[in-house]
């Protein structure tokens, strides 16, 4: 079922499946994707008996995109995790984020432990290890250089949508399927590419430089990743002060909702169920 939900300054549409009394799960999608990324690892994890809420975030639900760079920040993208969770009744949530949205769910895990109650972050490594490979390692250096043409206003946008999209679509052509892709250049050009964009350039130096995390915590990586290198996802443990988990899919791209939902839909299951059955 998709629905929309106003949350006040915004309104998300958002996709739940489940039974409504089922442990909430969030799922949280990242660039250039939607929670239509979450389809096969929804499909996983329905068995389960979980109530799976995937939310189009801010500037990809069309209610939901505010003019200024400053709107897309952390603190505002996990603001409305926190709405929507009350919206919905819940005071509790497990939370999942790939890409975008792994770097929102440990924000979230890091300033609201009282609402997170477990999290499985995928390809994104904690922001504070993350912020070093930026700043010390030359491989996610090189990995990270298609950021800085992310970050300048107009460009961008040209070159992203630019001959049909054919550059946003062979950045995703290693992961979504023709299909998918098709949906998700649908969306960017029809209004979101800009407020999408607008997540990267209001990135500043408190990006790296997030607490500890003292939840469970799952940190689900692949190592055919072309984004994010090994470097920060090896560093990632030491920034949760909880029960962690280091989970390695070999041979996987960075797309791993899409190319290996059933080895992420265990992974979520082994941390939420333990979590819960604790």
């Amino acid at each position: 079922m998709t629905r929309s939900i106003d949350l006040g300054d915004v309104t998300l549409d958002v996709t739940e499946s489940g039974p409504e009394d089922g442990v909430p799960v969030v799922l949280l999608h990242g660039f250039p994707q939607t929670s239509r990324s979450w389809a096969g690892v929804r499909r996983e994890l329905e068995p389960h008996g979980f109530r799976l809420v995937a939310p189009d975030q801010r500037g990809y639900s069309p209610g939901a995109r505010p003019p200024s760079v400053s709107d897309y920040a952390l603190p505002e993208l996990a603001a409305d995790v926190v709405a929507l969770a009350a919206a919905l009744g819940h005071e509790r949530i497990h939370l999942v984020g790939h890409d975008w949205g792994a770097c929102v769910a440990w924000y979230l895990a890091a300033h609201h432990p009282d609402l997170v109650r477990s999290l499985t972050a995928v390809s994104v490594p904690h922001l504070a290890a993350f912020g070093w490979a930026l700043r010390e390692d030359a491989d996610q250096q090189r990995m990270s250089q298609y950021m800085q043409l992310f970050r300048i206003e107009g460009k961008a946008e040209h070159v992203l949508l630019g001959d049909d999209a054919r550059r946003l679509r062979e950045m995703l052509a290693d992961g979504p399927s023709d299909e998918d892709v098709d949906a998700y250049v649908a969306v960017m050009a029809g209004g979101a590419m800009t407020p999408a964009l607008s997540w990267y350039r209001a990135m500043d130096r408190s990006f790296g430089e997030l607490p500890p995390v003292r939840i469970p915590t799952t940190f689900v990586w692949s190592d055919a990743d072309t984004a994010l290198g090994r470097a920060g996802a090896e560093r990632c443990g030491e920034h949760v002060d909880a029960d962690y988990r280091f989970v390695v899919l070999p041979g996987v791209s960075h797309w791993v909702p899409d190319v290996a939902p059933r080895a992420l839909a265990d992974a979520v299951a082994a941390r939420v169920q333990g979590q819960t059955a604790g």
